[in-house]
Protein backbone atom coordinates (compact mmCIF):
# COMPACT_ATOMS: atom_id res chain seq x y z
CA UNK A 1 0.00 0.00 0.00
CA UNK A 2 1.28 3.81 -0.98
CA UNK A 3 1.35 6.07 2.06
CA UNK A 4 -0.27 9.81 1.40
CA UNK A 5 1.02 12.54 0.57
CA UNK A 6 3.55 14.50 2.91
CA UNK A 7 6.15 16.47 3.30
CA UNK A 8 9.30 15.34 4.94
CA UNK A 9 11.51 17.86 6.73
CA UNK A 10 15.28 17.18 7.96
CA UNK A 11 16.56 19.22 10.69
CA UNK A 12 20.00 18.74 11.49
CA UNK A 13 20.29 19.86 15.20
CA UNK A 14 18.02 19.62 18.11
CA UNK A 15 17.05 23.42 17.97
CA UNK A 16 16.21 23.57 14.49
CA UNK A 17 14.06 20.77 15.00
CA UNK A 18 12.62 22.27 18.11
CA UNK A 19 11.57 25.45 16.44
CA UNK A 20 10.55 23.51 13.14
CA UNK A 21 7.74 22.14 15.27
CA UNK A 22 6.81 25.19 17.28
CA UNK A 23 5.88 26.53 13.67
CA UNK A 24 4.28 23.79 12.46
CA UNK A 25 2.21 24.13 15.32
CA UNK A 26 1.85 27.46 14.97
CA UNK A 27 0.29 27.46 11.61
CA UNK A 28 -2.07 24.59 12.72
CA UNK A 29 0.01 22.39 10.80
CA UNK A 30 -0.10 18.56 12.22
CA UNK A 31 3.04 16.72 12.19
CA UNK A 32 4.71 13.57 13.29
CA UNK A 33 8.65 12.87 14.39
CA UNK A 34 9.97 9.48 12.31
CA UNK A 35 13.58 8.30 13.38
CA UNK A 36 13.65 4.83 12.21
CA UNK A 37 10.43 4.84 10.31
CA UNK A 38 9.42 0.78 11.06
CA UNK A 39 6.62 1.49 13.08
CA UNK A 40 4.88 5.31 11.71
CA UNK A 41 5.63 3.92 7.91
CA UNK A 42 3.99 1.28 8.65
CA UNK A 43 0.53 3.09 10.29
CA UNK A 44 0.87 5.49 7.29
CA UNK A 45 0.46 2.96 4.38
CA UNK A 46 -2.80 1.43 6.25
CA UNK A 47 -3.48 5.31 6.50
CA UNK A 48 -3.80 5.25 10.21
CA UNK A 49 -3.96 9.13 11.20
CA UNK A 50 -1.48 10.31 9.14
CA UNK A 51 -0.52 13.69 9.21
CA UNK A 52 0.84 16.46 6.19
CA UNK A 53 4.22 16.89 7.89
CA UNK A 54 7.10 14.85 8.83
CA UNK A 55 9.46 15.61 10.80
CA UNK A 56 12.92 13.48 10.75
CA UNK A 57 15.25 13.30 13.53
CA UNK A 58 17.49 10.94 11.47
CA UNK A 59 20.27 13.67 10.59
CA UNK A 60 20.47 14.83 13.91
CA UNK A 61 24.48 13.85 14.79
CA UNK A 62 23.47 14.63 18.62
CA UNK A 63 21.03 11.87 19.17
CA UNK A 64 23.46 8.94 18.32
CA UNK A 65 25.40 9.48 20.83
CA UNK A 66 26.16 5.83 22.53
CA UNK A 67 28.23 4.95 24.84
CA UNK A 68 27.69 2.54 28.70
CA UNK A 69 25.36 5.32 30.33
CA UNK A 70 24.15 7.18 27.18
CA UNK A 71 21.77 6.04 24.76
CA UNK A 72 20.70 8.32 22.22
CA UNK A 73 17.18 8.26 20.18
CA UNK A 74 18.37 8.08 17.31
CA UNK A 75 20.56 4.58 18.30
CA UNK A 76 19.50 1.81 16.15
CA UNK A 77 18.43 -1.44 18.21
CA UNK A 78 21.07 -3.68 16.05
CA UNK A 79 24.12 -1.03 17.66
CA UNK A 80 22.08 -1.13 21.31
CA UNK A 81 22.47 -5.16 20.77
CA UNK A 82 26.24 -5.01 19.82
CA UNK A 83 26.99 -1.42 21.77
CA UNK A 84 29.04 -1.29 24.92
CA UNK A 85 25.43 -0.94 27.21
CA UNK A 86 24.22 -2.91 29.83
CA UNK A 87 24.15 -6.59 29.18
CA UNK A 88 19.64 -6.44 29.65
CA UNK A 89 19.28 -3.82 26.98
CA UNK A 90 21.37 -6.00 25.05
CA UNK A 91 19.47 -8.88 24.98
CA UNK A 92 16.01 -7.44 25.28
CA UNK A 93 17.29 -5.24 21.71
CA UNK A 94 18.21 -8.68 20.26
CA UNK A 95 14.55 -10.31 20.63
CA UNK A 96 12.84 -7.48 19.11
CA UNK A 97 11.61 -7.77 15.39
CA UNK A 98 14.49 -9.26 12.90
CA UNK A 99 18.25 -8.48 11.90
CA UNK A 100 16.88 -5.86 8.83
CA UNK A 101 14.44 -4.04 11.71
CA UNK A 102 16.70 -3.96 14.02
CA UNK A 103 19.22 -1.83 11.73
CA UNK A 104 16.50 0.49 10.76
CA UNK A 105 14.20 1.17 13.95
CA UNK A 106 15.53 2.94 17.23
CA UNK A 107 15.27 3.14 20.75
CA UNK A 108 13.50 6.48 20.82
CA UNK A 109 10.99 4.69 18.42
CA UNK A 110 10.40 1.63 20.65
CA UNK A 111 10.28 3.58 23.61
CA UNK A 112 7.25 6.09 21.62
CA UNK A 113 6.18 2.83 19.85
CA UNK A 114 2.16 3.66 19.03
CA UNK A 115 -0.24 1.15 20.37
CA UNK A 116 -1.79 -1.60 18.84
CA UNK A 117 -5.26 -3.35 18.70
CA UNK A 118 -6.78 -5.38 16.20
CA UNK A 119 -9.25 -2.97 15.65
CA UNK A 120 -7.31 -0.34 15.09
CA UNK A 121 -4.13 -1.94 12.73
CA UNK A 122 -6.57 -2.72 9.59
CA UNK A 123 -6.75 -0.85 6.57
CA UNK A 124 -8.64 2.32 5.96
CA UNK A 125 -11.51 0.19 4.06
CA UNK A 126 -11.65 -2.08 6.81
CA UNK A 127 -11.98 0.36 9.61
CA UNK A 128 -14.32 2.29 7.98
CA UNK A 129 -16.49 -1.15 7.44
CA UNK A 130 -16.88 -0.69 11.17
CA UNK A 131 -17.66 2.57 11.67
CA UNK A 132 -13.86 3.50 12.69
CA UNK A 133 -13.11 3.31 16.26
CA UNK A 134 -12.28 5.72 19.14
CA UNK A 135 -8.48 5.50 18.64
CA UNK A 136 -8.79 6.51 15.02
CA UNK A 137 -12.37 7.74 14.62
CA UNK A 138 -12.11 10.72 12.10
CA UNK A 139 -14.12 12.93 13.98
CA UNK A 140 -17.08 10.35 14.19
CA UNK A 141 -16.97 10.06 17.94
CA UNK A 142 -17.08 5.96 17.67
CA UNK A 143 -16.74 4.22 20.36
CA UNK A 144 -14.22 1.52 21.33
CA UNK A 145 -14.82 -1.52 20.06
CA UNK A 146 -13.12 -3.96 23.01
CA UNK A 147 -14.78 -1.86 25.65
CA UNK A 148 -18.03 -0.92 23.87
CA UNK A 149 -20.11 1.84 24.76
CA UNK A 150 -17.74 4.14 25.87
CA UNK A 151 -15.02 6.71 23.75
CA UNK A 152 -13.27 8.16 26.82
CA UNK A 153 -10.59 5.64 27.05
CA UNK A 154 -8.59 4.05 24.92
CA UNK A 155 -6.97 0.49 25.82
CA UNK A 156 -4.61 -0.05 23.12
CA UNK A 157 -2.14 -1.85 24.01
CA UNK A 158 1.80 -1.14 24.25
CA UNK A 159 4.11 -3.68 23.10
CA UNK A 160 7.73 -1.87 23.33
CA UNK A 161 10.56 -4.51 24.46
CA UNK A 162 12.49 -1.70 25.90
CA UNK A 163 10.94 0.09 28.25
CA UNK A 164 9.83 -2.27 31.54
CA UNK A 165 14.06 -3.18 30.84
CA UNK A 166 15.05 0.45 31.35
CA UNK A 167 12.68 0.80 34.15
CA UNK A 168 14.07 -1.99 36.44
CA UNK A 169 17.55 -0.13 35.19
CA UNK A 170 16.33 2.50 36.83
CA UNK A 171 16.73 4.83 33.69
CA UNK A 172 15.91 8.90 32.78
CA UNK A 173 14.39 9.44 29.78
CA UNK A 174 15.35 13.69 28.53
CA UNK A 175 12.91 15.28 26.30
CA UNK A 176 13.10 18.85 24.38
CA UNK A 177 10.86 20.70 23.17
CA UNK A 178 9.29 24.55 22.31
CA UNK A 179 9.80 25.17 26.28
CA UNK A 180 13.21 23.67 26.62
CA UNK A 181 14.53 20.27 28.12
CA UNK A 182 12.94 18.50 30.95
CA UNK A 183 14.13 14.78 32.52
CA UNK A 184 12.10 12.03 34.43
CA UNK A 185 12.48 8.56 35.58
CA UNK A 186 11.21 6.54 32.20
CA UNK A 187 8.10 4.74 34.25
CA UNK A 188 6.82 8.07 34.76
CA UNK A 189 6.97 8.97 31.01
CA UNK A 190 3.56 6.89 30.18
CA UNK A 191 0.44 7.66 30.47
CA UNK A 192 -2.19 5.19 31.21
CA UNK A 193 -4.27 5.47 27.85
CA UNK A 194 -3.70 3.95 24.26
CA UNK A 195 -4.47 7.42 22.57
CA UNK A 196 -1.81 9.44 24.96
CA UNK A 197 0.92 6.72 25.18
CA UNK A 198 3.01 8.83 27.03
CA UNK A 199 3.54 12.55 28.86
CA UNK A 200 5.30 14.13 25.56
CA UNK A 201 3.85 17.56 24.67
CA UNK A 202 3.26 19.19 21.54
CA UNK A 203 6.15 19.61 19.56
CA UNK A 204 8.17 17.54 22.04
CA UNK A 205 10.24 14.63 21.20
CA UNK A 206 12.79 12.14 23.23
CA UNK A 207 16.83 12.99 22.92
CA UNK A 208 18.25 9.88 24.76
CA UNK A 209 17.88 7.82 27.82
CA UNK A 210 20.63 8.08 30.50
CA UNK A 211 21.30 4.86 32.81
CA UNK A 212 22.77 5.25 36.64
CA UNK A 213 26.45 3.87 36.98
CA UNK A 214 25.01 2.20 39.90
CA UNK A 215 23.47 -0.33 36.96
CA UNK A 216 26.32 -1.84 36.78
CA UNK A 217 26.28 -3.80 39.77
CA UNK A 218 22.60 -5.07 38.47
CA UNK A 219 21.96 -8.20 37.02
CA UNK A 220 18.97 -8.49 34.77
CA UNK A 221 16.90 -10.42 32.32
CA UNK A 222 14.35 -10.03 29.61
CA UNK A 223 11.51 -12.52 29.05
CA UNK A 224 9.23 -12.17 26.20
CA UNK A 225 6.41 -14.08 24.53
CA UNK A 226 5.04 -13.79 21.04
CA UNK A 227 3.28 -15.91 18.06
CA UNK A 228 7.11 -15.82 16.45
CA UNK A 229 10.70 -15.38 17.50
CA UNK A 230 10.94 -12.74 15.01
CA UNK A 231 8.92 -9.93 13.80
CA UNK A 232 6.38 -10.33 15.44
CA UNK A 233 5.17 -7.76 18.68
CA UNK A 234 5.72 -8.97 22.09
CA UNK A 235 2.34 -10.25 23.75
CA UNK A 236 3.61 -10.48 27.20
CA UNK A 237 7.03 -9.17 28.82
CA UNK A 238 9.31 -9.39 31.61
CA UNK A 239 12.46 -7.60 33.14
CA UNK A 240 13.93 -8.25 36.09
CA UNK A 241 16.84 -6.78 37.99
CA UNK A 242 18.65 -7.65 40.99
CA UNK A 243 21.43 -6.97 43.08
CA UNK A 244 23.52 -9.53 45.56
CA UNK A 245 25.44 -8.45 48.48
CA UNK A 246 26.96 -10.45 51.51
CA UNK A 247 23.25 -10.97 53.04
CA UNK A 248 21.69 -11.75 50.14
CA UNK A 249 19.50 -10.03 47.87
CA UNK A 250 19.20 -6.79 48.37
CA UNK A 251 17.88 -5.41 45.09
CA UNK A 252 14.96 -6.68 43.05
CA UNK A 253 13.04 -4.63 40.28
CA UNK A 254 10.28 -5.96 38.20
CA UNK A 255 8.35 -4.86 35.22
CA UNK A 256 5.99 -5.80 32.59
CA UNK A 257 5.06 -4.77 29.12
CA UNK A 258 2.85 -5.52 26.06
CA UNK A 259 -0.30 -6.46 28.91
CA UNK A 260 -2.21 -2.85 29.19
CA UNK A 261 -1.46 0.46 27.42
CA UNK A 262 1.72 1.43 28.99
CA UNK A 263 4.73 -0.93 30.29
CA UNK A 264 4.13 -1.30 34.45
CA UNK A 265 6.69 -1.28 37.29
CA UNK A 266 6.05 -3.72 40.08
CA UNK A 267 7.41 -1.71 43.02
CA UNK A 268 5.29 -3.31 45.51
CA UNK A 269 5.11 -6.93 44.44
CA UNK A 270 8.90 -6.30 44.32
CA UNK A 271 9.54 -5.01 47.61
CA UNK A 272 7.14 -7.36 49.38
CA UNK A 273 9.22 -10.29 47.99
CA UNK A 274 12.27 -8.70 48.63
CA UNK A 275 11.44 -8.19 52.41
CA UNK A 276 10.48 -12.17 52.50
CA UNK A 277 13.08 -13.64 50.03
CA UNK A 278 13.53 -17.31 50.19
CA UNK A 279 14.66 -18.21 47.00
CA UNK A 280 12.19 -19.93 44.18
CA UNK A 281 9.13 -20.32 46.36
CA UNK A 282 8.84 -16.58 46.87
CA UNK A 283 9.58 -15.81 43.27
CA UNK A 284 6.49 -18.21 42.48
CA UNK A 285 4.57 -16.21 45.09
CA UNK A 286 5.82 -12.74 42.94
CA UNK A 287 4.99 -14.35 39.34
CA UNK A 288 1.46 -15.01 41.08
CA UNK A 289 0.98 -11.00 42.68
CA UNK A 290 1.43 -9.54 39.20
CA UNK A 291 -0.34 -12.28 36.91
CA UNK A 292 -3.43 -10.98 39.17
CA UNK A 293 -2.56 -7.37 39.17
CA UNK A 294 -1.96 -7.26 35.23
CA UNK A 295 -5.29 -6.77 33.17
CA UNK A 296 -4.93 -7.53 29.19
CA UNK A 297 -7.83 -6.80 27.16
CA UNK A 298 -8.83 -8.49 24.20
CA UNK A 299 -7.22 -6.75 21.26
CA UNK A 300 -4.11 -8.71 20.43
CA UNK A 301 -3.58 -12.12 18.83
CA UNK A 302 -2.94 -14.28 22.14
CA UNK A 303 -6.53 -13.76 24.68
CA UNK A 304 -5.81 -12.41 27.93
CA UNK A 305 -6.66 -15.25 30.23
CA UNK A 306 -3.30 -17.41 28.44
CA UNK A 307 -1.61 -13.95 28.39
CA UNK A 308 -1.92 -13.62 32.08
CA UNK A 309 -1.07 -17.02 32.49
CA UNK A 310 2.09 -16.83 30.42
CA UNK A 311 2.81 -13.50 32.20
CA UNK A 312 3.35 -15.90 35.94
CA UNK A 313 5.62 -18.15 33.32
CA UNK A 314 7.82 -15.64 32.65
CA UNK A 315 8.30 -13.56 35.33
CA UNK A 316 9.60 -16.73 36.92
CA UNK A 317 11.93 -17.88 34.35
CA UNK A 318 13.13 -14.04 34.48
CA UNK A 319 13.81 -14.34 38.13
CA UNK A 320 15.55 -17.57 37.81
CA UNK A 321 19.09 -16.30 38.35
CA UNK A 322 18.12 -14.56 41.70
CA UNK A 323 18.53 -18.05 43.48
CA UNK A 324 20.63 -19.92 40.59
Amino acid sequence: MKTPPFRLHRPTTIEEAVSLAADLENRNQGFDWVSGGTDLLANYKWHINTKPHVISLASIEELTRHDRYHIGAMVRLHDLEQGPTHALLRKAAGTIASTLIRRSATVGGNLCLDTRCFWYNQTEDWRRSIEWCHKCDCDTEADCRVIPNQNTLCVATYQGDLAPCFMVLDATIHLAGSDGVRSMSIADFYALDGMTRNVLKPGEFVTHVSIPEESSDLNGDYQKLSLRESWDFPEAGVATAWKRDATGLSTLRIATTACESIPRIHTEQAQVGLANWNGESTAVEIADAIRKEVKPVNNTYFPPAYRRKMLRVLTKRALKGTWM
